[in-house]
């Protein structure tokens, strides 16, 4: 083929690009506009909110880690910061400063970018574990701070206000929840959709590059330090929004928000979503809310289930759920998928059946050892039945092993199906 027989981007296919490109973002909008419509109680929207507020500080966290290539312990500083100062402002408001609620975020956002310029001039002059332990050593200084600066920070007790006392924005003043999750909806769709417009940019291509190779990138003439030093500060910009979202949607920011535990929780997000994919840590977010609320509501262990599922994609998919779900791009293009589908329900029933057993040989010995006053009577999966024996979790072993046998004897089907599935068919 010549290059003159090539057809043209013409105007009407960039159009049909530029559609297809804004399908997903107007599914998404729908989808979250109609979500209170199916979900009404004030817990379900509190849980969505919050799952929300971690999309936005997950998808910040990616821009260093998953973008720059700059593994942060101490992210949580700016949520944090951002949150705190944001709520210090909704107080200012209550004491007669002019601002409508919804631009609060912003306010957040420049002072978590303000502290990532600061932070940034330093910590971002190398990568790797340098930049790792200054992250680490910043946000243990900014946690002890939290507990002696009680002016700022509130001491151990916090600092709450009221988001009802600014000016009503188009006369809604934010007194329920669904006002506030649509709120949240609106700055989640806008923050998302800059950060996916930031990575598209020729600063976000060249941040690629100096994550996969900065000697290469300084050979060409882009100094990796200011390329690092820049998404460092939008990543802190995105964190102080999320932070601010933090106040306007609980009213309140204590010393965890900004802890280790907090950073630690979202590289543990961004993980198990998959840090090399825009929507991996949407994913991430939404599963660690989902255990971290509804599983956190019926076992105590949601934490231990959480840490088991990150060491088993560390393990097993290290590109998370996300990259999970880009391995089956190529099948799908060579129409190959109904290939996978046999074995993938064969396995399906036997390892959910020994999740679901292991879980119940921790469940049970949990309630064994910490039992109420020999309470031995115990409920699991709809189930009645006594702990104080070990009958329940010899049963629970013994079908856990089954299964876990029943597995072991599909996955060479499972492989097979898969070579066929991603090999392309010789064409004469």
């Amino acid at each position: 083929m010549t290059i003159a027989s090539k057809t043209p981007l013409t105007a009407g296919s960039t159009r049909l690009i530029s559609l297809s490109n804004a399908m997903p973002w107007a599914f998404a909008a729908l989808f979250l506009l109609c979500l209170p419509f199916v979900f009404q109680s004030n817990s379900a929207l509190t849980i969505m909110n919050q799952m929300a507020i971690t999309i936005v500080f997950a998808l910040s966290y990616n821009m260093l880690l998953g973008q720059g290539g700059m593994l942060s312990f101490g992210h949580a500083v700016y949520m944090g910061l951002g949150g705190f100062f944001a709520m210090h402002v909704m107080n200012m408001v209550e004491d007669g400063l002019w601002l409508p609620l919804p631009f609060l975020p912003i306010v957040g956002g420049l002072f978590g970018m303000v502290f990532a310029f600061l932070i940034g001039s330093f910590s971002t002059r190398r990568a790797g574990t340098v930049f790792a332990m200054i992250s680490l050593g910043v946000g243990e200084l900014i946690a002890a701070c939290s507990v002696i600066i009680v002016v700022f920070f509130g001491g151990e007790e916090g600092i709450s206000g009221d988001r009802t006392m600014g000016p009503p924005v188009f006369g809604y003043e934010f007194l329920t929840q669904q006002e506030v999750y649509y709120l949240t909806v609106v700055w989640l769709l806008l923050a998302a959709l800059l950060m996916y417009l930031f990575s598209r940019t020729p600063i976000g291509r060249i941040a690629n590059a100096v994550r996969d190779n900065e000697e290469r990138a300084e050979f060409l003439g882009y100094s990796q330090r200011n390329v690092r030093w820049i998404s460092f500060c939008a990543s802190g910009f995105f964190a102080g929004v999320a932070g601010s979202l933090f106040a306007i949607n609980f009213e309140i920011l204590t010393e965890e928000n900004l802890n280790l535990a907090t950073s630690g929780s979202i590289l543990l997000i961004t993980f198990i979503g998959g840090a090399g994919f825009f929507v991996g840590p949407i994913i991430g977010a939404i599963v660690f809310t989902l255990l971290q609320t509804v599983l956190g509501l019926h076992t105590e262990l949601w934490a231990l289930y959480l840490g088991i599922l990150f060491v088993s994609c560390v393990m097993f998919f290290p590109s998370g759920f996300a990259g999970l779900i880009a391995m089956h791009r190529r099948p799908l293009a060579l129409g190959k998928m109904k290939l996978l589908i046999k074995p993938y329900l064969k396995v399906a029933i036997p390892a959910i059946t020994s999740v679901l057993s292991l879980a119940a040989v921790l469940e049970i010995l949990f309630h064994k050892r910490h039992g109420y006053g020999g309470d031995h009577e115990m409920h699991l999966y709809g189930i009645a039945f006594d702990s104080g024996g070990y009958q329940a979790v010899a049963f629970a072993t013994i079908i856990a092993a089954i299964s876990l046998i029943l597995v072991s004897r599909v996955l060479p089907e499972i492989r097979e199906a898969w070579d066929n599935a991603n090999h392309a068919e010789d064409r004469a």
